[in-house]
């Protein structure tokens, strides 16, 4: 059995209905984000790591779902001491406060506004199916996300969100 990871994320749109999305290097967008601190509530970890990640602050509106995201892995990829952990992703619909970012993105975010109808063919299993539902006016929902294959540059550090 892996381990479980706790996250956050936010399905984060502007006045004109689009939605914020991360891209670090060449890896897949995804929803701004990231990992709870030890007893941190998915609330207060959420406005942080997006305003961290994006310089955006927010306002959380409603939680969408609990995203579960989970790989198989049956032999430890070379140079790993175990298998890719399941994530629980705590995924909210937030807005955002201002016309701009109170500070810059994190080094390495590329942060770009999307139509949700037409997001980019790269995107995380996890995005994909929030920014759905987030459209959509679901709330309180739980999901379990099939996972793509990572490259194996990316570790088991980096948000799947």
């Amino acid at each position: 059995m892996s381990a479980l990871t706790w996250a956050v994320a936010a399905v984060v749109t502007d006045g004109a209905g689009r939605v914020l999305l991360c891209r670090q290097g060449e890896r897949r967008y995804a929803l701004p984000g990231g990992r709870l601190r030890r007893a941190e509530s998915p609330v207060h970890a959420a406005v942080r790591d997006v305003r961290t990640e994006t310089g955006w602050d927010i306002e959380l509106v409603d939680m969408v779902g609990l995203y579960h995201l989970a790989e198989p892995c049956p032999a430890p990829p070379a140079g790993r001491a175990g298998p890719v952990p399941d994530v629980l992703v705590h995924v909210f619909r937030a807005r955002v406060h201002a016309n701009r970012p109170v500070a810059g993105p994190a080094e390495g975010c590329r942060l770009s506004w999307h139509d949700p109808a037409g997001l980019p063919d790269a995107v995380t299993p996890t995005t994909r199916a929030a920014v759905a539902d987030a459209v959509a006016g679901r709330s309180g929902l739980l999901r379990t996300c099939a996972a793509a294959a990572r490259p194996p540059e990316q570790r088991a550090d980096q948000s799947p969100t």
